[in-house]
């Protein structure tokens, strides 16, 4: 078993239901493929070999089965066959629909000796190996179609069965916990446990007025210092009276005597975690709080996710009674968090109940939520932290305090502004957009042009597709997360579709290039934008390539201005330069506001207003500046306003002109104002970005008319 390799099979649905929900096999498929199959002997019941005797529900289930071979073809390029095998997929069975593995293990075992039971995390479906293809065939005859429920829920899924030739799979590489972090298991017993829960007084649950909506349900309690969540820091100024409670003395005593930290804490903080409830990967602020930070885990186990900048994730499970220590990267690089759901992955094993999650798709179930509550202790830091890691300090940036930007404050937020600030504005432009983007930029034609006859090539950020019609001898796909601009393609007879950059609905390895032109820059954090880079790279065959391209902070270079500063507008009192200098906003007082959804909001972009005027002050609420166009940057993460011409809308209808005064109120609102965000990229920073990843390579790097550009080469 040691040399084989896992067989995956893909998830069929965009979005996993809640565990014990099961496929919709309906959805994906029409019926009318179930009428284009010709059924073997195998798949037909041993009652009878005419269709037409059989009754409505063998006819049902047969075309559900048939759907789901369909779908494994389609999505994966994996066959089932008809004729019968020591191997089963199991729709359905899995452990992202809510089957755990002693539930199914259970079933097949009825049916034969099991040799392996194979379970994907996050996937609904499993593949059973049995010893012998009569053990396999009994399987097949009386699982198809079962009706189970779940040992966990009330909820009911129907299994669906197939056979499939091999069954693959590899020996699992244990995965190491981040550097710097230590578990000590069993610190306190389960007397000690019980008299710090009750020793917590929920009555006078504080109200947390600057807590950010994914806290709100959750009960938090704070000693020694407040901690804010509007700034992720403490008021170093204002200790809270009492300092931490008496209970904790004797075991931060005991940590200290046995080396666990070395600095007595003088904040904590307490969290309790129904089941369903987490919060957004974060790193604790530098400048706030020394090197160590501490979590005594109570009343139930959890899996805490750690992710690096460049991708790798560790799931790390976490014992009820255990203490987790977090010192230098761990704490300083590593984010961490508790994903929002009611069970857990784990290991099926006793072998296993602390440390990393390995994904041995051999060895994996589900461990239902219990309720948690975290003793989170940290030591409040005096002077500035100088730590290895500048690109995530806060105190070497000069970020401090409240000066942070509000869009990097929780999980959800990036996409928030992206939401905002680029997809509803390029759905609004779409028409006007695609009128400027006419002349392809001739480096890019160039690549275009070298690559081989035959060539599959993707244009992830298609836009208008003015680069999906470049050179006739290559086969061009084109995607871009604006359904207008998609249209747009379609009606130039090109190839495209609509979706996001982050996951690309296209087989991997499938691509001989892609191509990234003024896309990357769209997205709010670092970690996105390397995300974005990962997904080209994983669309990429072994030697294909990748062109991205970026906007520069450096708009004039070895003393040239790019063409961006020369094409400035002679009259500065017209459209390019209403009122742009703005200095500061606030982004969207909804996004931390834990009241209505109604909060005003007036970016044109985000209220249905019918004044979309061309003031560039109705942009508040994003703490960016509102960049002037044709001119330097000032800052990397800006809003670029787009002045719409004409009156323009989305569709592509133009008001009829009107001959008004320059600058005049009458003009912004005839000709109104969209803000794209950008994060503009200084010298260096795409390189280093995609060295961070070690599935590709640098072949070039440029710079070119005030964007920096790579080529990059999949190994």
């Amino acid at each position: 078993m040691g040399n084989q390799t896992f067989l995956y099979v893909p998830v069929w649905a965009t979005k996993t239901p809640d565990l014990g929900g099961q496929w919709n096999l309906e959805r994906f498929l029409p019926s009318a493929v179930a009428l284009s199959f010709r059924i073997s002997s195998t798949e037909m019941d041993s009652t009878g070999q005419n269709n037409l005797k059989r009754n409505k529900s063998e006819k049902k289930l047969l075309r559900k089965q048939i759907k789901a071979r369909n779908t494994l073809m389609r999505h994966e390029g994996i066959e089932c066959v008809s004729h019968t095998t020591q191997n089963l997929v199991v729709a359905n069975g899995g452990l992202g629909n809510g089957v755990n593995r002693h539930q199914l293990l259970r079933l097949v075992e009825e049916c034969g000796l099991v040799e392996a039971l194979l379970m994907p995390p996050n996937k609904p479906y499993s593949v059973v190996k049995y010893g012998l293809t009569e053990e396999a065939k009994k399987a097949y005859d009386t699982l198809n179609g079962k009706e189970i429920t779940l040992e966990d829920s009330d909820q009911n899924v129907t299994l669906y069965v197939n056979f499939v030739e091999k069954v693959h799979w590899e020996d699992i590489i244990p995965i190491s916990l981040p550097p710097g972090l230590m578990m000590v298991e069993e610190l306190v017993s389960p007397e000690e446990e019980q008299r710090m829960l009750e020793s917590i007084d929920w009555t006078e649950n504080e109200v947390i007025q600057n807590a950010q909506k994914s806290l709100k349900y959750r009960r938090v309690k704070h000693f020694g210092y407040e901690f804010r969540y509007d700034n992720n820091n403490v008021d170093k100024d204002k200790p809270l009276p009492g300092g931490l409670p008496e209970i904790c003395s004797m075991l931060l005593e005991k940590c200290l005597k046995q080396g666990y930290i070395k600095h007595k804490p003088d904040q904590l903080t307490i969290n309790q975690y129904e089941p369903g409830q987490g919060i957004p990967p974060h790193i604790d602020t530098h400048s706030a709080f020394e090197d160590e930070i501490t979590s005594l885990s109570l009343g139930a186990e959890i899996v805490m996710d750690f992710k690096h900048p460049d991708g790798r994730t560790v799931a790390v499970m976490v014992p009820q009674r255990s203490l987790l220590v977090m010192t230098g990267e761990s704490r300083y690089l590593w984010t961490h968090g508790i994903t929002p759901r009611k069970f857990d992955i784990v290991h099926a094993s006793e072998r296993q109940k602390v440390g990393s999650v390995t994904p041995d798709v051999g060895d994996l179930t589900l461990n239902r939520r219990g309720t948690r509550t975290s003793f989170t202790f940290r030591k409040v830091r005096r002077s500035p932290c100088n730590c290895i890691y500048p690109s995530v300090c806060d105190s070497q940036q000069g970020h401090q305090g409240e000066e942070a930007p509000s869009f990097h404050d929780s999980e959800t937020e990036p996409s928030k502004l992206e939401q905002a600030y680029v997809h509803k504005v390029y759905e609004e432009i779409a028409t006007h957009f695609s009128s400027t983007r006419h002349s392809p930029w001739p480096k890019i034609v160039e690549f275009l042009r070298t690559l081989p006859k035959g060539s599959i090539v993707a244009d992830i950020g298609c836009g208008n597709g003015k680069y999906l019609g470049i050179n006739e001898d290559l086969y061009m796909i084109g995607c871009d997360r604006s359904q207008n601009l998609v249209d747009i393609c379609g009606e130039k007879k090109f190839q495209a579709f609509v979706c996001d950059a982050l996951s690309v609905p296209v087989r991997n390895s499938s691509c001989d290039a892609c191509i990234s032109i003024a896309v990357i820059h769209h997205f709010s954090t670092a970690e996105r934008r390397l995300a974005a880079v990962r997904e080209l790279a994983r669309l990429l065959r072994p030697g294909g390539k990748a062109l991205i391209y970026v906007w520069a902070m450096e708009q004039e270079y070895n003393k040239q201005k790019s063409k961006y500063l020369k094409e400035k507008r002679a009259s500065k009192g017209k459209e390019e330069e209403i009122n742009t200098d703005v200095a500061w906003g606030l982004f969207c007082d909804q996004m931390h506001d834990n009241g209505s959804q109604d909060s005003a909001c007036s970016d044109p972009v985000l209220n249905d207003s019918k004044d979309k005027g061309g003031n560039a002050k109705q942009v508040i609420n994003s703490k960016l500046p509102v960049h002037t166009n044709r001119t330097s940057f000032r800052s990397q993460d800006v809003l670029v306003p787009w002045h719409l011409k004409g009156g323009t809308n989305k569709k592509g209808e133009c008001v009829k002109a009107l001959q008004l005064p320059a600058g005049s109120k009458e003009l912004q609102e005839f000709s109104p104002v969209f803000h794209r965000y950008y994060h503009v990229f200084c010298e260096g920073e795409l390189e280093a970005a995609c060295k961070t990843l070690g599935c590709i390579r640098i072949q070039k790097s440029y710079y070119d008319q005030g964007n920096w550009c790579v080529v990059l080469e999949k190994q």
